[in-house]
Formats: C-alpha cells, sequence, structure tokens
C-alpha cells in the first residue's frame, strides 16, 4: 500500500496551549533592556532583536558624530510600540515563534 501523498502531520500545539512565556517578563525586559532587542529574543523573535541591537550599537557608537542620534531615537520608538503591544497583547506579541498564546 501507498501512503496518502496529501498527508500532513499535525502542527503541535498551534495557538491551542499556552506558551511558556509570560507576557509580564516580556514587558519588562522591554521597558529595562528594549534597546538591546531582549523582549524579542525572549518571544523568540531573534530578527528583530538582533536588528534593534545592531541599531542600538550603532547609535551609540556614532552618537558622538551626531550621526547615530536619529538611529536611538527610531530604536526608541520602536522599543515604547513594542512595550505597548506587549501590555495590550496584540500584534506580533500575541504568541511567540511557535504559535502559542503567550501567558497573560
Amino acid at each position: 500500500m501507498q501512503p496518502h501523498s496529501n498527508y500532513q502531520p499535525p502542527q503541535q500545539g498551534f495557538g491551542v496551549q499556552p506558551s511558556g512565556k509570560s507576557f509580564v517578563v516580556a514587558a519588562v525586559l522591554a521597558f529595562f533592556l528594549g534597546g538591546f532587542g531582549v523582549h524579542n529574543f525572549f518571544v523568540g523573535y531573534n530578527g528583530r532583536g538582533v536588528a534593534q541591537l545592531l541599531l542600538t550599537l550603532f547609535g551609540s557608537a556614532t552618537a558622538f558624530l551626531v550621526i547615530g542620534v536619529p538611529f536611538l531615537m527610531a530604536v526608541g520608538l520602536w522599543v515604547l510600540i513594542d512595550f505597548v503591544m506587549i501590555l495590550l497583547g496584540t500584534g506580533a506579541y500575541r504568541r511567540d515563534t511557535n504559535g502559542d498564546i503567550i501567558k497573560r
């Protein structure tokens, strides 16, 4: 017998079970270490975390030339928006990268 060609294994826990991650921890990380993208690493959004970290480092290294100031301001605004989204549980911060709902 040949197996079904359209068989798809069940997705493991996609949105059915709560994540092991807490929105409180993510919010605290965003508030205190948001410029370094730690809250994004915690939730699993590593690309965003790397982008925030690199922009913060570049902005800090070039702030004395005034070039880095807009980068630091942009990261600050980005982190503020992330912080509000985490508190409200909206957008990308409703679920982690596995698709599981972040605990409230």
